[in-house]
């Protein structure tokens, strides 16, 4: 009965309160050291000397490491729109009209969105783990001591690396998402591939293609910097790198969809 008695004051709405602000400081916090990081990293781009080699390895790791899933996932995604649209449009006589939908879809939103996601999967992942296996291994103090700065040495390559590669792997992914969207029009639509083909490139304007790489620009730079600093807040142990890296994962995929709705919104503004 005593413990009955007591469990009320559990749920008590002044513990609710304190938990609530409590987790709004943690965000804030959180906010404020991501922002920080970024701009420690801007200025180390100018302020100390870049490793190039460093630079291309962490460019082509994040490639091998992406690469693969990203035309998988731009394939069948092509493919599947494409169906779905046969078969909504079917219902009105406007199958011919598939192609302009699939490049629009593919080019605008999915492609950089699809391909970002697989990359804060794969390579935000790993950055997290990474840079927090070193923090727990004492490695980032092991750099300080020496007189280097962590910032300059492990975040700008990996920062840089994955604002480049994230527009390449979204080129990619568009043509193969457009290809898998003709291999489905073709084949359900009875239509050429000539004919889808030059839908996309009546609908699609530089507009829209362009569209999707700035989205790929900023999506890259926010995936690379919650990654490092994920990975570079680590604390306790093993456990604290798995931690690190799973919030490096779903707070990259948060950012993705949240800005890309104000990328959306901004880009048709201008």
């Amino acid at each position: 009965m005593d413990n009955l008695a007591l469990t009320p004051s559990i749920f008590s709405p002044r513990n609710f309160f304190v938990s609530i602000g409590q987790r709004f400081l943690n965000f804030v916090t959180h906010i404020g050291g991501v922002t920080n990081l970024a701009g420690r990293a801007f200025q180390g781009i100018f302020k100390y000397r870049l490793d190039p080699e460093e630079l291309v390895r962490q460019f082509a790791v994040i490639g091998n490491r992406s690469l693969m899933i990203v035309v998988l996932i731009a394939l069948f995604t092509g493919m599947v729109i494409a169906l779905q649209l046969c078969i909504g449009l079917g219902r009105y006589g406007l199958k011919l009209n598939v192609g302009q939908i699939v490049g629009l879809a593919i080019f605008r939103e999915l492609g950089p969105v699809l391909t970002c996601l697989m990359v804060a999967a794969r390579v935000g992942s790993g950055i997290a783990a990474e840079l927090g296996s070193m923090v727990v291994t004492e490695q980032v103090l092991a750099i300080e001591a020496m007189g280097a700065n962590p910032v300059a040495k492990l975040v700008v390559p990996r920062m840089l690396a994955t604002i480049i590669a994230c527009p390449i792997l979204t080129v990619i992914a568009d043509v193969v998402g457009s290809f898998g969207g003709m291999i489905i029009t073709v084949r359900e639509a009875a239509v050429t591939p000539s004919f889808f083909i030059d839908q996309i490139r009546r609908t699609v304007l530089v507009e829209d293609f362009m569209s999707g790489v700035y989205k790929a620009v900023f999506f890259g730079f926010a995936i690379s910097i919650i990654a490092c600093y994920e990975g570079l807040n680590t604390i306790g142990g093993t456990e604290g790198v798995g931690r690190s890296t799973t919030r490096a994962v779903v707070f990259s995929s948060i950012v993705i969809f949240i800005s890309d709705f104000f990328l959306t919104k901004l880009i048709v503004f201008f």
